[in-house]
């Protein structure tokens, strides 16, 4: 019969909970005195399907088992999201043992979610998890967009994949108790919230692009014509408070200031509800949009950002999130800092985790830590 409803009611009421949306599939995982209870919702976040139980406990080495033999063997969306909410429980783990049985095991072997240790025993490393984007992206590429070069504005690069409609990434942030998302702009839809923020005093003084809405459905219409550039919306469970634009860094105009590859990404922010400008934010979307850029393309070894140098604050909070110095240098507009995030060092780092005591938030944020990158 699987897990009995009384003991549903009694683990959800006193647990902690995570979402987890593996392959598109939604799972609400409440987690208790080392026990993970998982179930599969819809988009009203309404339980729809069995409970299972999981346990998870950590002695010499960090340990997963599937504890519900009632209910039939796991399918692999189901072990995904066990296996992000034992890491969000443990960010400290490099690895953890798996007991279970799995469905659909050689694909999860293929991709790198499964390894065998010597003694055959299963082995889930938390920088190759990390890497696996049908568990962030809401449509993942299964195969990365075929190479073929063309020359744009005379420079050499790869042919870049179609735009993204919708939403592209969502995460669960444990400190924030909410999903974090990045979606496409919709121009129709967002262009009096994106002029709103524009004229914000405080986004004016570092991108200069205050006006009217014309000026501002000019910009985007700019931005959707760009193929090198995509601009989004970040939002906390539906709420949008920020903008990023994210771009391929061979085509940009940074490129002739270091040695761009083929793959590299670069990316500008803005986060314009002032409610949301703070640690527990910052620590949320930067390490997340770092990931985005990794996870859309595996073969992206570099990240780029260039923010003003003078901008102190944003350059602390991107060395935190493991972003190197790599020189200071002039556009026509500024003088930048040239910041770099290596693919190696964020999985490796599990640079997904804040740095410092961010995991337990204040009760408030102060608006006056601000990040920007124009």
């Amino acid at each position: 019969m699987g897990i009995q409803h009384e003991q549903i009611q009694e683990l959800s009421a006193r647990a902690t909970t995570l979402t987890s949306r593996p392959d598109g599939i939604a799972y609400s995982v409440a987690y208790h005195d080392g026990a993970l209870l998982l179930q599969h919702i819809d988009a009203e976040k309404q339980a729809c399907g069995p409970a299972s139980l999981w346990k998870l406990h950590q002695s010499d080495r960090l340990m997963l088992e599937w504890a519900d033999s009632c209910s039939g063997i796991p399918g692999t969306p189901e072990v995904l999201a066990a296996l992000e909410a034992a890491f969000a429980r443990y960010p400290d783990q490099h690895k953890l043992n798996l007991l279970a049985p799995v469905g659909q095991a050689d694909d999860l072997f293929r991709s790198g979610v499964l390894l065998k240790d010597q003694d055959g025993q299963l082995v889930v490393r938390a920088e190759l998890l990390w890497q696996q984007p049908r568990i962030w992206l809401t449509h993942p590429s299964p195969h990365a967009f075929p190479s073929s070069y063309i020359l744009s504005h005379g420079r050499r690069h790869p042919l870049r994949p179609p735009k993204p409609i919708g939403t592209v990434y969502q995460r669960h942030i444990p400190w924030l108790g909410r999903t974090l998302s990045f979606r496409a702009v919709n121009i129709e839809y967002d262009l009096h919230r994106f002029s709103r923020w524009m004229n914000d005093p405080v986004v004016a003084h570092a991108w200069g692009e205050q006006g009217d809405l014309a000026r501002h459905r000019a910009y985007l219409d700019g931005i959707c014509a760009d193929q090198h550039v995509t601009g989004l919306v970040s939002c906390l469970d539906d709420e949008a408070f920020g903008y990023f634009e994210v771009y391929w860094a061979k085509e940009d105009r940074v490129a002739p200031f270091y040695e761009a590859e083929d793959f590299d990404r670069g990316w500008h922010v803005l986060i314009g509800e002032p409610r949301f400008r703070g640690k527990p934010f910052v620590t949320a979307w930067l390490p997340s949009i770092s990931h985005y850029l990794f996870l859309d393309d595996c073969r992206t070894r570099h990240i780029v950002i260039e923010p003003r140098s003078d901008n102190h604050k944003m350059i602390r909070n991107l060395a935190r999130c493991g972003y190197a110095n790599l020189k200071e240098f002039d556009f026509p507009h500024k003088r930048a800092m040239l910041g770099m995030l290596l693919r190696e060092r964020f999985f490796e780092e599990r640079l997904w985790v804040p740095r410092t005591d961010a995991t337990t938030p204040p009760r408030t944020a102060s608006p006056a830590i601000t990040l920007f990158s124009t």
